[in-house]
């Protein structure tokens, strides 16, 4: 609206007030584009979840399922499985082997966790340390160790502690450290798992250490330098500099280690193969497998892989909350 005022230059127009403008044409547009680009992301990863839930849901499912029946190896020729409900898991939880077996998963993974976190954190500081050709030859070792198949690495292991052949019993016979010819590792339990537990942490190590080393050149050294001018010596300075700084690494990796190292299957078996007891070195992975296929009881097998998966799962959400936490702090 518009009013001619006294006093204004004639012709003119002094603008009082306006009505608002229409919006423009290119608003709906611009709100299609904005959805399109919201729910783009969901549209890229939905093929990779639709595969997921084919290739796991379905066998986890099959697994619950198998778990509250009666599914033995009749049920394998096409017998009717009956529904049984909790039984199996009650007739598991009332077994005192099953716990051993447990604690025993247990134990031997916080061993192998606490052994590859630390040699791991030794290798990166080691590799800081290093010039750049010494860094490169260990790193090519590290990729090496890491790239080699867990059956693989665990049959050469085999050979070298074999009880005739092994390099092991020879070098500690040569030098003098006892007669070990004809010795077998694999026989007594805690030399078995001595021998599983190198082969573990071998192959864990080069993740570990290359991730904490990744860590470690995002440290600023001029904190380090500050640190030294000020009086402190190289474990003050890593315990109150660098280890801070490294925390949320550390625990993501531990996290992880936790996740594949209860999870051992191909070294404990490969190794009863060779020679090992089973039953006093049975862990949950191998003990699934030898009441599924070894005696035909795939429905108590079933339960205890469900164990597994649940355990499993409460230390997934441990993972990522650690991880959603560093994303915060971030």
């Amino acid at each position: 609206m518009a009013i001619d005022m006294a006093g204004a230059p004639a012709g003119t127009m002094t603008t009082v007030g306006t009505d608002p403008a229409p919006s423009t044409p290119a608003s709906g547009p611009r709100r299609a584009r904005r959805a399109r680009s919201r729910g783009a992301p969901y549209i890229l990863i939905a093929p990779a979840i639709g595969l997921l839930i084919v290739m796991l849901g379905y066998p986890l499912v099959r697994l619950v399922v198998m778990s509250l029946q009666e599914f033995g190896l009749r049920q394998q020729f096409g017998a009717p499985a009956p529904w049984v409900g909790l039984e199996n898991y009650g007739r598991l939880l009332t077994d005192d082997y099953f716990w051993d077996v447990l604690w025993r998963t247990i134990i031997f993974a916080m061993v192998n966790v606490g052994l590859t976190m630390g040699l791991g954190l030794l290798i990166a500081l080691l590799l800081r340390a290093l010039g750049r050709g010494m860094r490169l030859l260990v790193s090519i070792g590290l990729m090496l160790a890491w790239a080699m198949p867990a059956l693989t690495t665990t049959v050469v292991w085999q050979w070298l502690f074999d009880t005739q052949y092994g390099l092991v019993n020879w070098l500690l016979t040569t030098l003098g450290v006892g007669e070990y010819r004809g010795h077998s590792w694999l026989s007594e339990p805690i030399s078995f798992f001595m021998v599983a537990t190198i082969i573990v942490v071998w192959m864990g190590i080069p993740f570990v250490a290359f991730t904490i080393y990744a860590g470690l050149t995002q440290v600023p050294k001029d904190l380090e330098e500050a640190a030294a001018i000020d009086g402190a010596g190289p474990w003050q300075r890593f315990r109150d500099v660098v280890f801070p700084m490294l925390k949320p690494i550390l625990l993501i990796l531990t996290a992880l280690s936790v996740l594949w190292d209860f999870r051992v299957f191909t070294q404990i078996y490969v190794l009863q193969r060779a020679g090992g007891i089973n039953r006093e070195t049975n862990l949950l992975g191998v003990y699934a497998y030898r009441i599924s296929i070894g005696e035909n009881r795939f429905d108590v097998g079933a339960a205890v892989a469900v164990v597994m998966v649940v355990i499993t799962l409460l230390l997934t959400v441990v993972y990522l909350r650690q991880m959603a936490r560093q994303e915060d702090l971030a």
